[in-house]
């Protein structure tokens, strides 16, 4: 299929929300309408599709919700969509409207999903990534994770003055069960004194002896007061309540738990996600007009990009490395001074 035949493009949110999907989709459906090209959208992401819960979306009805979380036209997760049958029964829903082109929003299920979907249908599918946990390969952010950071930030400080005030350990549970982008951008934000983070736990996994040392090291050296933890999700058995429940019992310490959950997902877009959303949901249209096809629609060093979709969940999105350095070696006070004192 050439550029010159899309003439309707169909678009959905899959997936858990992330903040500035909405701001993503309005940028999809202002760029379709540039271009003269129709837009019709899904309700309940894939769910939507095999149920062909379709409508036709217009400038009009995505002007001012940028600002807004969520998503206008709902998600899902679909497990049947994983089936040939239900990628067949799609296809079929995509064809009765007419639709050229397939535009995805949303994190690496929702690209499988497009990807398989690709294999029976004759249109293109493009992804546009959508998920606060910043995991996919090709792009340097995610739409989403600036303001879950931004929101555990939040959290953290406000932890932090009620932790100081009684001199007890925290632990913040925070989202992001395979990759710690989350867990480390807002610890170090925060100034918090330990993570533990999926990729950490797979190097070295922490242990209650190796942690309550920690603690007990800080006190030493900085005396008493508080003790902040980030903890990413499903890295410690029980997460944060069972850890915390253990320190108080076993040793003593008195610690409380913090589950972030599902409000890292709301709240307003902050202006780097409804930024990135608007320029990768226009990047999406245009690399359609360009004939691309099983892409994601990226930015990386700047620079916008086209990376295969399989690439975004079979290739690996490392966390910054100097990062994990600064906050592991330079912020962390049990480390001793490296520096030898000399006479002048």
């Amino acid at each position: 299929m050439s550029s010159q035949t899309i003439k309707r493009i169909g678009v959905l949110t899959s997936g858990g929300d992330a903040p500035g999907m909405n701001a993503a989709l309005r940028a999809v459906v202002l760029a379709a309408d540039h271009y003269g090209i129709e837009t019709i959208a899904f309700r309940h992401g894939y769910k939507g599709l095999l149920e062909n819960d379709a409508v036709p979306i217009v400038a009009k009805d995505v002007l001012h919700i940028l600002q807004y979380s969520g998503t206008i036209i709902k998600s899902a997760r679909c497990q049947r969509f994983k089936e040939v049958d239900a990628a067949k029964e799609a296809a079929a829903n995509l064809d009765s409207h007419a639709i050229d082109a397939l535009v995805v929003i949303g994190g690496d299920g929702s690209f499988r999903g497009a990807d398989h979907l690709a294999n029976h249908w004759q249109g293109k599918v493009i992804g546009v990534p959508g998920t606060i946990d910043n995991d996919l390969y090709g792009t340097d952010m995610t739409i989403g994770y600036a303001t879950a950071v931004n929101i555990a930030m939040d959290a953290l400080d406000k932890i932090r003055d009620t932790a100081d005030a009684m001199d007890r350990v925290f632990i913040v549970e925070v989202m992001g069960r395979d990759a710690g982008f989350i867990g480390l951008g807002s610890a170090m934000a925060a100034g918090a004194e330990r993570m533990i983070l999926p990729e950490l736990q797979k190097e070295k996994p922490l242990t209650v002896a190796a942690l309550v040392k920690h603690i007990q090291r800080v006190q030493e050296i900085r005396g008493e007061g508080s003790y902040v933890m980030v903890l990413s999700e499903h890295q410690w058995p029980g997460g944060a309540v069972s850890l915390a429940e253990q320190l108080e019992a076993e040793h003593h310490l008195p610690c409380r738990p913090c589950l972030l959950g599902h409000i890292q997902r709301g709240g307003a877009p902050a202006p780097a996600d409804r930024i990135l959303a608007s320029e990768l949901g226009v990047h999406a249209v245009e690399l359609l007009l360009a004939g691309e096809h099983r892409v994601m629609a990226g930015k990386r060093a700047n620079e916008r990009v086209a990376v295969p979709l399989t690439d975004t969940w079979q290739k690996k999105n490392p966390l910054d490395q100097n990062l994990l350095r600064i906050q592991h070696e330079i912020f962390n006070p049990v480390k001793k001074n490296r520096r030898t004192k000399t006479d002048n």
